[in-house]
């Protein structure tokens, strides 16, 4: 039992190193709120006002002089089309290239986002991060696969993040 125990741990710490560290370039990781520009604060506070903005979407940007090019993956459609309209109302931008991916509507997917959700945020020591209308990890589901986006605090917190993911079946 022991045994079996120690191995589904070893099992599970592998493969939370395998998967996806949290990108860079978030709309809402902690580099995105020091040091940038005019312009990039604005895109930012823009993308994370956006009404349908939540948990399960990943929205990122690039601001190349006065072009914006939006990344991430969103669970609406409008939302997609939300992000480029909101930053191509910014002053100083002259043009926006929209790359952000719309997931594909599945069940099956909406069951692993809410599993995964409440394994990640309902864990005790990530529990904190459960906060404000936008929580920092983001849980992004398509076909079936989870890769968590964001930020959290240190390491630690990134491999519990990691772990609890891993642990929901689908």
């Amino acid at each position: 039992m022991i045994k079996t125990a120690l191995n589904n741990l070893a099992l599970t710490a592998a493969a939370a190193l395998l998967l996806v560290p949290f990108a860079h370039g978030a709309v809402n990781t902690a580099q995105s709120k020091a040091g940038l520009s005019g312009l990039e604060k604005e895109v930012r506070h823009e993308l994370v006002m956006l009404p349908w903005f939540g948990v399960f979407d990943n929205l990122e940007f690039q601001v190349n002089g006065s072009q914006v090019v939006l990344m991430g993956a969103v669970t609406r459609p409008t939302l997609r089309s939300s992000a480029e309209n909101v930053v191509k109302r910014i002053e100083g931008v002259t043009n926006v290239v929209n790359q952000i991916e719309v997931l594909p509507l599945s069940p099956f997917d909406d069951r692993i986002r809410v599993a995964t959700f409440r394994s990640v945020y309902g864990f005790g020591p990530l529990s904190r991060y459960n906060w404000g209308p936008v929580p920092p990890i983001h849980i992004v589901v398509k076909n079936g696969n989870v890769t968590l986006e964001g930020f959290v605090a240190n390491e630690t917190d990134r491999n519990l993040a990691n772990i609890r993911a891993n642990q929901v079946s689908g």
